[in-house]
């Protein structure tokens, strides 16, 4: 269970939102909206501990988000890639699992890229690759984590329609398994499984 209780965000001089509260429960999608600037992805970073509040409290299972717990259930996806050019899709996998701590074979990794359409692109240098190619590159970790809590930030970004519809099934599978997630996207897309909340920062 994630909990927000009466948060607030000051960037600057300027408060993006105060009392802000939700609580999510296993199976439960959270979608973040509202337009540039609204506190969108400030509020992702209270959520994984990268932005302290100026008041309130995040909760993890009824503790403090400040623990090496909560971390060990977490996986971030930034609206970056956080990819090396000069590796290819499969090292880049290979060492996000490592930094991770998360055990992956290098047949789960081929398979997970696979999955994401990169099929025999496995060992070139991601700079050759398309900025949609290193989008799936990236979300290539989702497809064999396991962490409960995804937070998810612009994932369908320079998609085409086929991924779309992959990432929406694979979370969706996430949900089905009692997984939790929090996602911010310009664009609503059908989560065919689980429970979907809506947010609306403005």
């Amino acid at each position: 269970m994630l909990e927000a209780d009466n948060l607030e965000c000051v960037r600057g001089e300027r408060r993006l939102f105060a009392g802000l509260g939700f609580r999510l429960e296993a199976g439960e999608l959270l979608y973040l909206q509202g337009k540039n600037g609204a506190g969108k992805t400030s509020l992702l970073r209270m959520l994984i501990g990268l932005l302290p509040p100026e008041s309130g409290e995040i909760r993890w299972r009824g503790q403090s988000i400040k623990s090496d717990e909560f971390r060990a259930e977490l996986c971030y996806l930034g609206h970056l890639n956080a990819i090396k050019e000069e590796l290819t899709p499969l090292e880049n996998l290979l060492a996000a699992a490592h930094l991770a701590d998360e055990d992956l074979s290098e047949d789960e990794a081929i398979d997970a890229l696979e999955q994401v359409g990169l099929a025999g692109r496995e060992d070139l240098a991601c700079k050759y690759l398309s900025q949609g190619q290193k989008r799936r590159v990236a979300l290539a970790r989702l497809v064999k984590e396991k962490r409960p809590l995804w937070i998810l930030d612009e994932p369908f970004v320079a998609l085409d329609v086929a991924a779309v519809d992959w990432l929406a099934g694979l979370i969706s599978g996430h949900l089905q398994r009692g997984g939790l997630a929090v996602m911010t996207t310009h664009q609503l897309v059908n989560i065919p499984a689980g429970t979907v909340r809506e947010l609306r920062l403005s």
